[in-house]
């Protein structure tokens, strides 16, 4: 077991040697002072960061633009439009030197060489080199101050597979130059020996993604398989070769998977001896000091130490906000009190176990590191098993300071382009100017009590306030091994009911029907999911005539108890989730994941309804003296709705239960090729106690059916979602007032859409590609959300189509309940043979950039990409409801904006884009119901994200807002005359 942490009076020591290791920081302070009036412009720029947020905000954006610029007019309309927004008070020496000049005149210009000099010069503080010339003039310059180094490669955001073997192979490179270098520089026993053992002179940094484009919690043996056989193949050059490798940690998301892998192949025979290997713990995890604990408990069972990186942490903001857009538990620590105390606390941990790790302290706090220190020479811990790490350009007096007091200093130094730079200068600019920062707090001559401080801890600890508004259900993380196993295990479960029979429910009764069919499992046209009962007309009938006298009662039902009824389903659907997923995966295809959260959608639906028709039905009140006016809704009648089957589940439950919670007996017909879910879903609400004929569940036979109970005379509403040829004719024959009818019916219809991304060429195409991709190919891209139009501007075109193919080559295909999986099938052969008929028109029309090949056991269709398309080509107008997508160029932003709107559809539409006009003229002129910048276009989130679209993509209010239920209403005016011969009640009056 780990020796735990013991009470050691540390801290005396701890004061002590800080205060000597600040003093040394300080020793040049009274200089900067000196010559404050004549600081260099990437001084500046951090300086009035750090006085101005707002200016701190638009500045980073602007320098992570910057990259992406290519002309000096393009800088100098960007610093612009970034630093001319409303929220930023700009300093006088910047608005003077800006003045707002024409970005093509002489002054912007200038502003644009100026700013853009003083960026570049500010990454060479925090990046060792462009290339390897560079680089190794720093590495000189490192020994020469007697420091380590550790290499890190940027540019790891691999999204192709591509980038993945071109990253193991850059490092390949890079190890066999260092070292061949390393042979010509001369000794510096400080670093290079440590009690009598040679140590390696040459160590490299790396990031377990960047070997696998598709590595993903949910598929952990996909994931291991594909980077431990590349992780070997660097392990073991860096052996031959006589160079360390340290393994970064990333995001929480990737940790336990990381931690999993590495320390499995790390125990494997060929090494298993090898202790010039290090992993990452970051300090600002809640968890952190059981992941340190259980590294401790596994290196002992191993028998040889690994090096141990203990920091911080770099990706607090983002960690925080995913947390809080996917309604999960904050990973981190949310005060920094919190973060400093637990690094202490695994400082010592380690420390005090050094028989089993080395520890590297990376920290630029001056406490953090004299507390390592003290410990250190109060255990008398032999130079070998400790050192102490810096980042490059942060920190350089404290190194300094360390070096002198004899202690082993290594320098995490990233190289490379400044473009895949930019993401870790933001960082590092991030962490300079937080208020937080030790670094910022010390420039600023805080009290040295202050700073030196031991870290105090609230009580109790705090955790951050939640979104307000709606609370949305969470999506299932499948970073936890638990949750991937009751996946599994629903998988088997559901697998095991196969085959049965489900019938239709009329009048709260099943009915046997003279036609059953088959559903079956697209991954597998031989598996039978379930055999499904179809109504007849004359079943219809009775369906229609038991809701119609199901309806008085319902509609007079207390609202409260409607409500209730679907809080009771969606507490249902949580206990269920995981099976409800399985079905949804075996049924129609989709993934896990995506199932997961279309489950989630249901649960919302359900809640944000009850929660809608609570606050509609306390109506409003117009009252003048001596009248009352109320405004009030009733329910319309009943209600028909028609589900998809590409969103089974979550479509099906979002429009039956806002028909019902509004007080309308509800049929619902689902595609014939969703049946069993949405029989799942007839059980819950039965379950949730939804009275007899109040909702039934009539799965009908192609359109006979379906028309009939349209056309019906005692029909108020149909609400729809599929084909815009099924929704037109819906729309059409509902207009018709059929005999005995005595009112208008409404009609709901979302119809698809033709959606584009447009990508400009300021985009941060790591994002573009990777957004288009999933956008694209997400559920093989059967969603009326799904890109299927890229319109690329033409200056980032060539450079985007070849990432976008390349990207999109390596994703994997097969069976839906595969974890590896993120294309699966189409939904049956007749769409299968429709999308092919498709791909055949655009060969004509089009050049074909990419056509991936498919397994034959199923209804799969490969990913096509479709390059140099004509706006007015087939493939560009015509929904095709697959896996193929049309990149469309532009000559400039206008064009592509016109490219983009000239369909008939307006349903969802993206932008990547990081110049601020066009993000404002498309917010304006994308003719879209659902505008995504600088994200995907699928994947809308109740009361976040309401959806739905105009023109030929619909008509209705958006499904998930504020205004759904009204269109299952009918609203009612009453106005009563209170006044009795001349007096009236007078509220307030004695």
């Amino acid at each position: 077991m780990v020796l735990e942490v013991s009470e050691r009076p540390y801290e005396a020591k701890t004061q002590e040697i800080a205060k000597q290791l600040l003093a040394a920081t300080r020793e040049k302070r009274s200089f900067f002072a000196q010559v404050r009036d004549q600081i260099r412009w990437d001084d500046k720029l951090l300086d009035w960061a750090m006085s101005n947020p707002g200016l701190r905000v638009q500045l980073f954006r602007f320098i992570d633009t910057l990259p992406a610029l290519r002309s000096k007019p393009e800088i100098a309309r960007h610093l612009q439009e970034y630093l001319g927004d409303e929220s930023v008070e700009l300093p006088s020496a910047l608005k003077g030197m800006l003045n707002f000049a024409q970005a093509d005149s002489l002054p912007g210009q200038v502003a644009a060489t100026t700013v853009a000099t003083a960026v570049e010069t500010l990454a060479h503080k925090y990046i060792a080199g462009e290339n390897i010339k560079q680089t190794l003039k720093t590495i000189e310059r490192l020994r020469k101050d007697k420091m380590g180094f550790t290499l890190d490669l940027l540019g790891e955001a691999v999204i192709t597979e591509a980038e993945a073997q071109s990253y193991l192979q850059s490092y390949l490179d890079l190890m066999e130059k260092l070292t061949q270098e390393a042979q010509n520089w001369s000794s510096v026993p400080e670093i290079d020996v440590a009690d009598g053992e040679p140590l390696p002179r040459v160590q490299v940094s790396v990031k377990l993604t960047a070997f696998y484009s598709q590595f993903d919690p949910l598929d952990p043996q996909g994931s291991r398989e594909r980077v431990c056989d590349r992780i070997r193949t660097l392990l073991r050059r860096a052996q031959e070769l006589g160079a360390a490798v340290h393994f970064d940690m990333e995001q929480y998301v990737y940790k336990d998977m990381t931690f999993a892998i590495l320390k499995d192949l790390l125990m494997e025979e060929e090494f298993r001896t090898r202790t010039d290997i290090g992993m990452t713990v970051q300090a600002y995890l809640r968890d952190s000091e059981n992941d340190a604990k259980a590294l401790i408990d596994w290196a002992k069972q191993r028998g040889y130490p690994i090096t141990v990186r203990l920091v911080k942490g770099a990706y607090w903001d983002q960690e925080t906000i995913k947390a809080a857009q996917k309604d999960w538990p904050q990973p981190v620590y949310n005060d920094k009190a919190e973060t400093d105390a637990n690094y202490e606390k695994i400082t010592q941990l380690l420390l005090e176990n050094h028989e089993y790790v080395y520890s590297a302290i990376g920290s630029h706090n001056v406490r953090s590191q004299a507390r390592a220190i003290a410990i250190a020479e109060s255990l008398n811990i032999p130079r070998r098993r400790f050192e102490m790490q810096v980042l490059y350009g942060m920190g350089d007096q404290l190194a300094k300071a360390l070096v002198k007091r004899g202690h082993r200093v290594r320098v995490y130094a990233p190289y490379g382009d400044l473009l895949p730079g930019m993401a870790y200068l933001i960082r590092r600019l991030l962490e300079n100017t937080a208020n937080s920062s030790f670094l910022r707090q010390n420039l600023e001559e805080r009290p040295i009590e202050e700073l030196l401080a031991a870290p105090v801890v609230a009580s109790p600890q705090h955790s951050p306030e939640r979104r307000t508004g709606f609370p949305n259900v969470a999506d299932t993380d499948y970073a936890g091994e638990d949750a991937r196993k009751k996946a599994q295990s629903a998988l088997k479960s559901v697998r095991q009911r196969l085959g049965k029979t489900y019938l239709p429910l009329i009048n709260g009764e099943y009915q046997t029907t003279a036609d059953i069919v088959d559903s079956v499992n697209p991954s597998n046209p031989s598996e039978v999911i379930g055999k499904i009962g179809l109504i007849s007309v004359e079943q219809a009938e009775q369906a229609l005539q038991a809701a119609k006298a199901a309806f008085p009662s319902w509609r007079k039902t207390p609202v409260r108890q409607r409500a209730g009824v679907l809080r009771k389903a969606a507490e249902l659907m949580e206990q269920r989730r995981d099976e409800l997923c399985a079905w949804v995966v075996l049924e129609v295809g989709k993934p896990l994941r995506e199932a997961d959260a279309e489950v989630s959608e249901a649960i919302d639906f359900c809640r944000y309804y009850a929660d809608e028709v609570e606050r509609l039905d306390q109506g409003h009140n117009y009252d003048i003296p001596g009248e009352n006016n109320r405004y009030v809704y009733q329910p319309r009648g009943i209600a028909v709705v028609i589900s998809p089957w590409n969103f089974p589940f979550a479509i099906a439950t979002g429009m039956t239960v806002a028909a019902l919670v509004a007080g309308n007996c509800t049929l619902l017909k689902p595609a014939e090729v969703s049946t069993v879910i949405a029989a799942k879903l007839a059980e819950i609400l039965v379950d949730a106690g939804i009275p007899k004929g109040v909702f039934q569940y009539v799965p009908g036979k192609g359109s006979k059916v379906g028309a009939y109970m349209v056309n019906h005379p005692d029909v108020h509403l149909i609400a729809f979602t599929g084909s815009q040829e099924v929704g037109c004719r819906i729309f059409s024959d509902a207009a018709t007032v059929q005999p005995g009818q005595k009112h208008l019916k409404r009609v709901i219809a979302e119809m698809g859409g033709k959606n584009a991304l447009i990508v400009d060429e300021s985009a941060d195409l790591d994002q573009a590609v990777a957004g288009a991709v999933q956008s694209a190919f997400g559920y093989s891209g059967q969603k009326c959300s799904a890109c299927s139009r890229v319109v690329v501007l033409e200056p980032v075109y060539d450079a985007f189509v070849e990432r976008f193919v390349e990207a999109t080559r390596s994703l994997n295909i097969g069976p839906a309940e595969a974890p590896s999986t993120q294309v699966g099938p189409v939904i049956d052969a007749t769409a299968r043979d429709r999308i092919r008929e498709y791909i055949e028109t655009g060969r004509q029309e089009a050049k074909v950039a990419l056509e991936m090949s498919a397994p034959d056991t199923g209804y799969f269709i490969g990913p096509v990409i479709f390059k140099d398309v004509s706006p007015n080509a087939k493939i560009a107008q015509e929904e095709i409801f697959g896996p193929v997508v049309a990149v469309i160029p532009a000559k400039n932003f206008q064009e592509a904006l016109d490219i983009a709107n000239g369909t008939n559809y307006a349903l969802t539409g993206g932008l990547y884009s990081r110049t601020p006009s066009h993000i404002e003229q498309a917010s304006v002129d994308f003719e879209v119901g659902n505008l995504y910048i600088n994200r995907t276009i699928t994947g809308a989130i109740v009361s976040r994200q309401p959806f739905g679209g105009f023109k030929m993509s619909g008509v209705g209010s958006k499904a998930g807002g504020p205004d759904y239920l009204l269109q299952f209403l009918e609203p009612r005016t009453i106005t009563e005359n209170i006044q009795r011969q001349g007096f009236a009640p007078i509220e307030g009056a004695d």
